[in-house]
């Protein structure tokens, strides 16, 4: 039976938006850094994204928008609490401290690292699947980045803003493999919590050693590139988790650094030598060779109990014991009974069976 998903494009464009929003937030980023240190400017950013997005959920509950998404739940707590740590609390701090003594666009571009410690953790720890084609995309991912780590550093210099951004990535992919058994709760709520929480974090540690809040101009400004650019942006990746899998969203956000470089290259003049370039062709075919794959074979769908927002698709075929119009996504608990078929998928919530 050949089937086929919608949720996967939606899922492409979900990643490649989120990679959007925060590709364009590191170059603006580092023309903040003038007027506010590295760990401040890291809580407030993720203040902006837990703020912005609390209200968002207000909102929907002050105008009586349906909830749809499913809510959190107390099993929950320990695979957030993680995702806060790394991605929200040492991610951020590692990036700060990167731009220090990185340029924007080689940092952007370095970031493409993510991707692959994404992919290689999905793979080894979590035993996702990850075929040959997105192997050898990693490699040239990798190839491009180590090209950039170490193009501007004399033989006597060692790259530390290259890698503090790199240890940035490597918190972040462990975020990424750490929010994907999360991925079918609420995604504002798990963004605006990761926000929130990292952002008390790191403005807290920022105060008390003895940092102070920038004006009111630059406050404003980080507050909305935050909410932009890492709550928005999380909320998009988070979706796209649903529908893709860790190693494959990584591989679609991995078009970040290219926006960003871009962006850099035009805000701060920066000098784009032969290594540059050749660094950003490799990383293109890394992301050409992820982007490009179609996986597809019989496979088993076991039993399976769960919640999620969903419609009615050929892995959502149950009854209901309230009214639905037959059309519109809902969220409920469902159970899956077991079937054997094949169609083009990806490790979404209903894929995630061994090779």
């Amino acid at each position: 039976m050949k089937l086929t998903n919608p949720d996967h494009t939606r899922g492409i464009l979900q990643a490649l938006a989120a990679a959007a929003l925060f590709g364009i937030s590191t170059p603006l980023a580092k023309m903040l850094l003038g007027s506010m240190p590295p760990l401040l400017l890291a809580g407030l950013l993720y203040a902006g994204s837990g703020i912005g997005l609390s209200v968002w959920m207000l909102l929907r509950r002050l105008r009586g928008h349906a909830i749809t998404e499913a809510a959190l739940t107390r099993r929950d707590a320990p695979w957030l609490a993680g995702a806060v740590l790394f991605g929200g609390v040492l991610g951020p701090i590692l990036l700060m401290l990167g731009l220090v003594y990185t340029a924007a666009s080689t940092a952007t571009l370095l970031l493409n690292l993510e991707s692959v410690l994404t992919a290689v953790l999905a793979w080894v720890v979590f035993r996702e699947n990850v075929d040959r084609r997105v192997f050898l995309g990693m490699l040239a991912i990798v190839a491009g980045a180590a090209l950039l780590s170490w193009q501007r550093q004399s033989a006597h210099t060692m790259p530390w803003g290259a890698l503090a951004v790199a240890g940035a990535c490597l918190c972040w992919a462990i975020d990424n493999n750490l929010t994907r058994p999360v991925a079918g709760g609420d995604p504002v709520q798990i963004a605006a919590i990761k926000g929130g929480v990292a952002g008390a974090i790191n403005i807290t540690i920022a105060l008390a050693i003895g940092y102070r809040f920038p004006h009111i101009g630059p406050l404003l400004a980080t507050g909305v590139l935050g909410f932009f650019g890492y709550g928005l942006s999380l909320v998009l990746f988070v979706l796209a988790l649903r529908n893709l899998g860790t190693a494959r969203t990584g591989a679609y956000f991995s078009t970040a650094p290219f926006l960003g470089a871009t962006l850099s290259l035009a805000l701060f003049a920066e000098h784009a030598g032969p290594a540059f370039w050749l660094a950003g062709a490799l990383m293109a075919i890394g992301v050409w060779l992820h982007v490009s794959e179609r996986h597809e074979h019989e496979h088993a769908h076991e039993a399976l109990a769960h919640n999620h927002r969903h419609h009615h698709d050929a892995h959502h075929q149950h009854t209901h014991d309230f009214p639905w119009d037959g059309e519109k996504p809902h969220t409920h608990p469902h159970v899956h009974e077991p079937v054997i078929h094949s169609h083009p998928h990806y490790p979404d919530l209903h894929h995630r069976h061994g090779h």
